[in-house]
């Protein structure tokens, strides 16, 4: 091979390792500046739900504010199960096939946990649940399990709180006949479900631990829909009429349709509870119409969420986590809210 050939050869292997050194460099320099991307998966149980939605919105805010915080991009997928247990489970196997780093279920029946939990211990993809709380025993089939919520049964405690309160108060212009005792119907979530059942039953014993004689008119399951709970009504005051002095209700949309049915008879609007702190139950509560409310935290819920999937995915320093309880629960508190506090406790949450 001649001198000049080989000059020629060592000159274009030199270029070829140069370019391909660059090339290199240039790869990793753009990985560097592209940011890491979280993807979440979101399943509810309903997402007409007032509470549910404000949550979801909370949670897709506090993910734009974190892309900020952290140089990252967060996708944040919702999934509405429309109150069937089949169709969430289709929702939960197509995140895990889109390679979701954490999934956040708002489960619809809370018996079908387990089935989730092991759909995504199988795929090692952590798991949330959230509101709608499923037995210990599910929760601890993986240890990537976590549950946010509150303690129903406080909530039933506090509404309790609320209706002696308010009839010590004023018992004269609660007690319609006279007669001493604090005549209610009774709005209920939906049949079997545990918040449900347990705001009932300790609104119930709170009621009389304070001391309080109360009689059960009726009672019925309204699906915490707001319409659903206008039509119980409706047939209530048309076989009861005055004798209502009082709706507890197992959250703030029934408890709205309850006092849509008083007000479209024209009639007195009772002593009205509910459970959740929305936005629509504040304003009635400030119009006189609602007595009170029972705050279900939807920020604090939401901005939890958003922090474990943060560690989950390894943003976040596990001693940046939110404390865990028996290492699957990540409890909030309720609040009562009233025309008492109204203002002062909005001022708490600036």
């Amino acid at each position: 091979m001649s001198s000049a050939v080989k000059s020629f050869c060592s000159r274009w292997t030199s270029l070829l390792l140069v370019l391909t050194l660059s090339l290199v460099l240039a790869s990793c320099s753009l990985r560097q500046t592209e940011p890491d991307t979280i993807r979440i998966g979101v399943t509810v149980y309903d997402e007409q739900d007032t509470f549910i939605a404000s949550l979801i919105q909370s949670l897709q805010q506090d993910a734009q504010q974190a892309e900020v915080r952290y140089g990252i991009k967060i996708n944040v997928s919702v999934a509405d199960g429309k109150g069937n247990q089949t169709t969430q489970m289709e929702q939960v196997d197509r995140f895990i096939k889109q390679g979701c780093d954490v999934l956040c279920v708002n489960i619809v029946d809370r018996t079908a946990a387990a089935v989730l939990i092991d759909k995504a211990k199988e795929a090692e993809i952590p798991l949330l649940f959230f509101n709608r709380e499923p037995v210990e025993e599910d929760l601890r089939r993986w240890d990537e399990v976590v549950y946010v919520g509150a303690k129903a049964e406080q909530s039933g405690v506090l509404q309790g709180r609320m209706l002696v309160e308010a009839w010590q108060d004023d018992t004269e212009r609660w007690d319609k006949n006279g007669d001493g005792v604090l005549q209610y119907v009774l709005l209920e979530g939906e049949p079997g479900h545990q918040d449900a059942l347990l705001r009932t039953e300790y609104a119930a014993k709170s009621m009389t631990a304070e001391g309080l004689s109360a009689q059960k008119l009726a009672g019925d399951t309204a699906n915490w829909n707001r319409g659903q709970a206008a039509s119980k009504m409706r047939l209530w005051l048309d076989q009861y009429g005055d004798a209502i002095e009082a709706v507890i209700s197992n959250n703030d949309d029934m408890a709205l349709g309850a006092i849509d049915a008083f007000l479209e008879k024209e009639m007195e609007v009772p002593l009205v509870v509910g459970v959740d702190a929305t936005k629509q139950a504040l304003d009635a509560i400030e119009q006189g119409t609602l007595y009170g409310t029972v705050h279900n935290d939807a920020d604090g819920i939401a901005k939890a969420l958003l922090d474990l999937c943060l560690t989950y995915s390894g943003i976040l320093e596990d001693s940046q986590a939110p404390h865990l309880e028996k290492g699957h629960y990540l409890w909030f508190s309720y609040q009562e809210v009233t025309a008492k506090n109204i203002d002062e406790w909005r001022q708490s949450l600036n």
